[in-house]
């Protein structure tokens, strides 16, 4: 904890909203860097991802929360469990709505799950740009009409449109209070969990449909070498011998391509030359063992 004056102020903020809203994009613009990952596939946040964004005096912990969505396996009842853990816990809430696809039933049932949530509430329309005005204000309205809140806004996270309000919102939001990180910290994720979401992205980004959703890639070790340059050692398990040897590609071309961009990208949060080595197991049911929800920061949920 850093020491500063009675004048600071700290506190969290949950994002939530059903999946592809755009929570992990804001995350990562209004902390100023990358620490949440992004890919158009559904449920690409697994779980609580702690964004620090300063403004002004106060500090800013932004909590990306994994979609909301009607949960039917296991892992994805940790999941949505996890998002509203972070609602219930924060001092304020942020509801993102995808303006072009407007109130869906997600989005309906995660309003209604929020009339029980006593915190401060905005909502955020997120992807103006992609939609006529008017459309903008005929939404507004009818969420007003269905979940009262404090603050609306219209932004565009991917360009950056509306955010500089909205960062001043949440800064006059906060409770008065020391800051729980130093300055210079942008998220309270260790360096191994971010470079296993990073690689994780890139397997998503590569692949798209062709792999399906059950795979998760687990950081198994990390060591500083002598010459400043780092030696990452990573698992992407899947769960059937057939999901390897798309993840492998012909040759071994896609798990390069995905361990090329991944290198360059760990390359440049760590500041330093990377060895990335990639390994892929199968194990069946991953899903359903503990061990690798404690690797992801999820509860393991009882059976129903």
């Amino acid at each position: 904890m850093t020491d500063q004056t009675s004048d600071t102020r700290c506190g969290f903020v949950a994002l939530i909203g059903a999946p592809n809203a755009g929570k992990s994009t804001l995350t990562n613009a209004l902390v100023g860097t990358k620490v949440s990952i992004v890919s158009h596939k559904v449920q690409t946040t697994r779980s609580l991802v702690r964004g620090i964004a300063i403004e002004g005096a106060t500090q800013i912990i932004l909590v990306d929360t994994p979609g909301i969505f009607a949960p039917k396996r296991r892992l994805e009842k940790a999941m949505v469990r996890s998002a509203w853990s972070g609602a219930g816990d924060a001092d304020a809430v942020m509801l993102l709505v995808d303006a072009r696809a407007g109130i869906t039933e997600e989005v309906d049932a995660i309003m209604r799950g929020l009339a029980e949530v006593r915190r401060p509430r905005a909502i955020v329309l997120n992807k103006i740009d992609l939609i006529p005005r008017e459309n903008l204000l005929t939404l507004a309205s009818a969420i007003a009409d269905k979940l009262s809140f404090d603050k609306l806004f219209m932004i565009s996270a991917l360009k950056g449109d509306g955010l500089a309000e909205m960062r001043q919102w949440l800064a006059a939001t906060m409770p008065p209070g020391p800051w729980l990180y130093p300055e210079d910290q942008i998220s309270d994720a260790p360096m191994r969990m971010l470079a296993a979401e990073i690689t994780r992205e890139k397997l998503f980004l590569r692949l798209h449909d062709e792999l399906p959703y059950r795979s998760t890639v687990e950081t198994e070790s990390w060591k500083e070498l002598r010459d400043g340059s780092v030696r990452i050692e990573q698992t992407i398990f899947v769960e059937r011998e057939s999901q390897r040897k798309i993840v492998l590609g012909k040759g071994g071309e896609t798990i390069k391509a995905i361990s090329s961009a991944a290198r360059a990208e760990l390359a440049e949060i760590v500041e330093s030359k990377v060895h990335l080595f990639l390994f892929v197991k199968v194990r069946e049911n991953w899903a359903d063992d503990p061990e690798r929800y404690r690797e992801m920061g999820l509860d393991f949920p009882p059976p129903d």
